[in-house]
């Protein structure tokens, strides 16, 4: 089946797949060859795949997930391979949004900084899985 991952800026993979694994607001889900058509609203989150026994993890920061007549077409503000993520800023940070919103309270956008926190640990979940 075909994937492509796309952003605004451009698409992150275009390619034949095996298998996928992905993160909606829903929950977590799986899609593989025959699957059923369907659509669904993306959490922050990562997007795993399978490719020729290969497995290989991209970040997807919300979006969208198409998926029909065996084509997935994932839409999502931002992607990133896992492969080219850096590791130690993705560390540091979780660890400020964490100081953040331990030491500000209310002075802070608690929504966004809990935000912030989430995309951190996907880029490090991303890394983590490239890593076997």
């Amino acid at each position: 089946m075909k994937l492509k991952i796309i952003t605004q800026e451009k698409v992150v993979f275009d390619d034949e797949v095996d298998e996928i694994y992905t993160r909606g607001v829903d929950g977590d889900f799986g899609i593989l060859k025959g699957h059923v058509p369907i659509m669904s609203a993306l959490d922050i989150g990562v997007t795993r795949i399978v490719q020729n026994g290969n497995k290989k993890s991209f970040t997807t920061m919300g979006g969208v997930l198409q998926f029909k007549d065996e084509e997935c077409l994932i839409l999502t503000t931002l992607a990133e391979p896992g492969e080219e993520i850096d590791e130690m800023r993705a560390r540091e940070s979780l660890e400020r949004g964490r100081r953040l919103l331990r030491e500000s309270g209310a002075k802070i956008d608690a929504k966004r900084v809990e935000a912030s926190i989430a995309r951190a640990k996907a880029r490090l979940k991303a890394k983590l899985n490239e890593r076997g």
